[in-house]
C-alpha cells in the first residue's frame, strides 16, 4: 500500500510544472508568433495599414490588368489615373481648401496634378508600384541571399571563401549606384528597378543568415542528419534554413520598406516608373515645380511613402520581439 508521501510525490509528478515541455511548445511556431505581435500595439497598427495598402494595390491590379480601368471609370469618386479629364482642371486643391487657382471639390477629394489628373485615383494606382516593387525585389534579395549564405555557412572553406568575396564585392558599391548602373545597362523600367533593387539587397541577407548557419551547422542534430546519410541539399533546405530562418524574417520585412522607399527615389530621379504611369515617386517628381501654387501635390505621395514604410518598420519591430527568445522568455 502506498504511502502518503508517495502519493502526494506521483501527483506532483503529474502537474505540469513551471517551464516545462508544454510551455516551451507554446512559446514557438507560427500560432505563438502572431499572438505576440497581436499583443504589440505598434506591430498591430503595422499589420493593419500594411494590409489595407495591399488591399487597395490589389484592386489597382487587378483593374489594371484584367478589367482595363472599367472599375476605374465606374465608381464615381476613382478616374482614369493616366488619361486627362475633358476638362483640364490643373492643381486643384482638396476638397473644402482654395488657392489662387480655384476651389476644391468632391469630384477630386485630393485635388488634380499639374495635369488636371485625379490625384487621389494616381495614389490609388501608385500603390499597384510601390507593394509589387517592395515584395517582388524583397523576394529577390530573400531568395538569393538565403541560398548563397546557407551554402557558404554550411559548406565553409573555399565555397566560402569565393561566395563572401563575390558578395563583398556587391556590398562594396554604394546601393543606388549599383541599381542605375543595372538600370542603365538594362533599361529604365520599373522591372529592372525590382531585379537591380532586389540583387543589391542580397548581401544583406546573404551576411544574416550565414551568420547563423556557421552556429548552427555543428548542432547534433545536423551531424546526426549527415551520420543517417542525409544529402546535403536535404539537409540545407530542411533543417539549416527553417532553424536559422527568424531573424532573416524580420529582416525581410524591413527590407519591404527599405525597397518601396528606393524604388521611389529612383523614380523621382527619372528612372523606375514613367510618366504617364502613376507612382508616388514619379508624382513627387512633377510637384516640385509646383510647391507654392499647389503644396498639397506633393505632400500626398509623401505622405503614403512615409505611412507605408513606418508600417513596415512597425511590424517588423514586432515580430523581432516576438521571434526573440531573450525577450519572451
Amino acid at each position: 500500500m502506498a504511502t502518503h508521501e508517495q502519493q502526494s510525490e506521483e501527483e506532483f509528478a503529474d502537474e505540469p510544472t513551471e517551464g516545462g515541455v508544454d510551455e516551451v511548445e507554446a512559446r514557438v511556431g507560427l500560432a505563438y508568433t502572431l499572438r505576440q505581435v497581436k499583443r504589440d500595439s505598434t506591430a498591430r497598427m503595422g499589420f493593419y495599414v500594411i494590409s489595407l495598402i495591399t488591399a487597395i494595390a490589389a484592386f489597382a491590379t487587378v483593374d489594371y490588368y484584367l478589367l482595363d480601368y472599367a472599375l476605374a471609370e465606374a465608381i464615381p469618386f476613382l478616374h482614369h489615373p493616366e488619361r486627362d479629364p475633358d476638362v483640364i482642371e490643373a492643381l486643384l486643391p482638396p476638397v473644402g481648401m482654395e488657392n489662387g487657382i480655384g476651389t476644391g471639390t468632391w469630384e477630386y477629394p485630393l485635388g488634380t496634378d499639374h495635369r488636371g489628373r485625379d490625384i487621389l485615383s494616381r495614389m490609388i494606382y501608385g500603390s499597384r508600384i510601390a507593394m509589387t516593387v517592395g515584395f517582388m525585389a524583397t523576394a529577390i534579395g530573400l531568395v538569393g541571399g538565403t541560398l548563397i549564405g546557407a551554402v557558404s555557412g554550411y559548406y565553409g572553406g573555399w565555397v566560402d571563401d569565393v561566395l563572401q568575396r563575390i558578395t563583398d564585392t556587391i556590398y562594396a558599391i554604394p546601393f543606388l549606384v549599383l541599381v542605375i548602373a543595372f538600370m542603365s545597362a538594362f533599361g529604365r523600367d520599373i522591372t529592372y528597378a525590382m531585379v537591380g533593387v532586389g540583387i543589391a539587397s542580397i548581401p544583406v541577407f546573404n551576411r544574416l543568415i550565414r551568420s547563423r548557419v556557421v552556429s548552427i551547422r555543428e548542432e547534433e542534430y545536423i551531424e546526426a542528419a549527415k551520420a543517417a546519410g542525409v544529402k546535403d541539399r536535404n539537409i540545407i533546405l530542411r533543417h539549416v534554413i527553417p532553424n536559422s530562418f527568424a531573424p532573416v524574417l524580420v529582416q525581410a520585412t524591413l527590407q519591404v520598406g527599405v525597397s518601396i522607399l528606393i524604388v521611389a527615389g529612383l523614380s523621382f530621379l527619372g528612372f523606375g516608373a514613367q510618366p504617364p504611369m502613376a507612382s508616388w515617386g514619379q508624382m513627387l517628381a512633377a510637384s516640385r515645380n509646383y510647391m507654392l501654387p499647389a503644396p498639397t501635390f506633393s505632400i500626398w505621395p509623401g505622405l503614403a511613402i512615409l505611412v507605408t514604410v513606418v508600417a513596415f518598420n512597425l511590424l517588423g519591430d514586432g515580430l523581432q520581439d516576438a521571434l526573440d527568445p531573450r525577450i519572451n522568455n
